[in-house]
């Protein structure tokens, strides 16, 4: 899979613009600020119908503009393709592959990509929440099915915290209607994860083992806020679980447990990454993108999209050298960068693009030799 071409109208910074792209390697280069991340965005965009970065569709739009267009033109198992998305400050996105209106929900597993910006470095570190949201991404991208059950997940459980709040006194048969309905859509979102996490885990530890030189195992764990031995009791330990949460859950009108409140936890030779040096934080989140460019390959027999937002300049050259290695596997990656200088071990045969403000002029004959 590659992208050939990406035209942008009106989106962020980029009036009306057109990029070709020839080989594997595309950098982008300029200072902080300069329009090098909203490229990525709109790829990303391309590819699942909406931002990594916002969920305003505004936020997209150029200061004044209604509309923002985005096309990207790719070949997928040697066919070319043309995803086509106009945004719109007010109103649904309309969606176009091959000129054919779609969903938003049909567009996806159409490009794959794997992101990776210094935001991912805090994955181990930060809140549940990032956790989720890595977990949401990169499982939706590949399972379009996970999608649609999260949602009609999170569609249930905002009815059942807003029943919550509105009532001081409940119908408990009605929240009992309510607590079904998040038992059966809740089951499915954590049946999925927990199948997304075995898969990645496995590459993730060829990964992981390979840049720490055999000295570390990584394992990854799923923290379920539902108490669950064997998956075939996942749904009678749920149904216990909001029963017994259920006098919290009126005192403090929300939801206690469920899939909105899992988490996930990684190891390094049993031991909490947490508690790991900045190093080893850095090699499980590499292992983990080097994981997922695996287990997309595995499931689709097709080359994820690479797109590297800033994120050389925080690897060391060993983990720098260990992600290089991958890239040149034929993935076509996109690299932003505000700095050419720790770029040395890239191939000759890249294309580098300068971008000021919204400007993009292609550059010729750079030299990385030290």
């Amino acid at each position: 899979m590659r992208i050939d071409s990406l035209q942008l109208f009106q989106f962020r910074n980029y009036k009306d613009v057109t990029i070709q792209f020839n080989p594997e390697i595309i950098v982008l280069h300029g200072t902080n600020g300069a329009g090098k991340t909203n490229i990525l965005e709109s790829i990303y965009v391309g590819t699942i119908g909406k931002s990594h970065r916002t969920n305003d569709t505004s936020d997209m739009l150029m200061f004044n503009a209604e509309e923002a267009g985005i096309v990207v033109k790719f070949e997928k198992k040697d066919t070319p393709q043309k995803v086509n998305i106009k945004l719109f400050r007010q109103g649904p996105k309309d969606i176009r592959l091959n000129d054919t209106k779609i969903s938003q929900k049909e567009l996806i597993g159409t490009l794959n990509t794997v992101i990776f910006c210094p935001e991912d470095l805090q994955l181990i570190k930060g809140a549940p929440a990032l956790r989720r949201k890595f977990i949401d991404i990169e499982l939706g991208q590949i399972k379009p099915i996970y999608l649609a059950d999260l949602s009609s997940y999170n569609h249930v459980l905002k009815q059942r915290n807003a029943y919550l709040k509105a009532n001081d006194k409940v119908d408990e048969t009605f929240l009992s209607v309510l607590d079904e309905q998040l038992i059966d859509f809740g089951c499915r979102v954590m049946q999925h994860r927990l199948d997304f996490i075995e898969k990645l885990e496995g590459f993730a530890q060829e990964s992981h083992s390979d840049i720490s030189q055999g000295k570390e195992k990584l394992t990854i764990k799923y923290l379920s806020s539902v108490p669950f031995s064997r998956l075939e009791d996942l749904e009678a330990s749920f149904r216990s679980a909001l029963s017994e949460s259920r006098r919290r859950d009126l005192f403090k009108k929300n939801t206690g447990v469920g899939p909105h409140r899992d988490d996930i936890n990684f190891f390094i030779n049993e031991m909490d990454a947490g508690f790991g040096s900045q190093g080893q934080h850095r090699s499980v989140v590499l292992s983990l993108k080097l994981a997922e460019i695996k287990l997309i390959e595995s499931l689709t027999k097709d080359t994820p999209i690479l797109l590297l937002d800033d994120v050389m300049s925080e690897l060391d050259n060993m983990r720098q050298l260990k992600l290089l290695e991958t890239i040149s596997q034929n993935i076509q990656t996109f690299i932003t960068t505000t700095s050419l200088d720790h770029l040395h071990n890239l191939p000759e045969d890249i294309n580098i693009f300068q971008i000021s403000q919204g400007v993009i002029k292609k550059e010729e004959n750079i030299n990385f030799t030290d």
